[in-house]
């Protein structure tokens, strides 16, 4: 059943992706609307679409490469409807949608039978853990395509060509407001599923941090974040810089999170 509705969520989120391209053409508040409830439905079918997984699978469904992207997807999803219910911008949607349906785009291509998780990997800490890490992804992911929205904006600006996506985007000052408070949401819960990993890791395994690529990886993200939310505070990091330095992090997050989940088969190498 779960295979299902992973097609109807995907068919909504290109559904929403086309409408919210619309509107940035046409700047029509009617489509913006439309865009916004295809993408809740999206969500909603999405959540089925995780709940069945999870209920098949008998455990939480991220340990395939398969897997773990359909949650990435979701959890994505989520943190933007929270932006949006917070801070009303709802044109940030037009670069969600595309990115979440790319997402499950990618993990349809992926084998998707249902691999048993070692039972010595079988632990409370295993759905705290991977929440943590995949909600703090999903807020820098989100920051990278704010990031993204003020080099687009600021293009405008610089070539005094105000026309197209310029009346469609929030202003600059805007985008780099809320792409600070998504640095400030996702460093806290990647800090924290460190922590819990490493507390999974001792239960597992007996130790709690073993240099594998995940881990190193993980602390090589922190620390760039860190440096990041650090410039902010301290250099005045903001604007352009802040964005580039905001898709650097992110280009190194995604491309390790792709790069150790194709050479162990999914994370950590959890469903071998």
């Amino acid at each position: 059943m779960s295979e299902i509705f992973f097609h109807i969520t995907a068919a909504v989120y290109l559904l929403a992706t086309l409408v919210y391209s619309a509107y940035l053409f046409s700047r029509k508040d009617r489509l913006l609307t439309i865009a916004q409830a295809a993408m809740v439905a999206g969500f909603a079918f999405h959540t089925v679409t995780i709940i069945a997984r999870w209920a098949a699978a008998g455990r939480t469904p991220v340990t395939s490469f398969h897997e773990s992207l359909t949650f990435f997807s979701w959890v994505t999803v989520f943190a933007f409807l929270f932006l949006l219910l917070k801070y009303k911008q709802r044109v940030l949607g037009a670069f969600v949608s595309p990115f979440a349906l790319l997402l499950l785009i990618t993990a349809s291509l992926l084998p998707k039978e249902i691999v048993p998780l070692s039972p010595v990997l079988e632990s409370y800490w295993l759905p705290v853990h991977v929440s943590l890490a995949f909600l703090g992804n999903s807020f820098f992911a989100l920051a990278f395509l704010l990031g993204v929205m003020y080099i687009i904006q600021e293009r405008y600006l610089k070539t005094r060509k105000l026309k197209g996506l310029f009346f469609a985007l929030p202003s600059l000052e805007t985008l780099d407001e809320l792409n600070y408070k998504c640095l400030q949401y996702g460093f806290p819960l990647l800090t924290a599923a460190i922590i819990t990993g490493a507390i999974w890791s001792e239960y597992a395994t007996g130790s709690y941090w073993q240099w594998k690529h995940r881990q190193v990886w993980s602390l090589i993200t922190w620390f760039l974040y860190a440096a990041l939310l650090h410039g902010r505070l301290t250099a005045g990091w903001r604007g352009r810089k802040a964005s580039i330095l905001s898709a650097i992090a992110f280009a190194c997050l995604i491309g390790s999170y792709f790069i150790i989940n194709i050479l162990s088969g999914g994370a950590h190498g959890l469903s071998r």
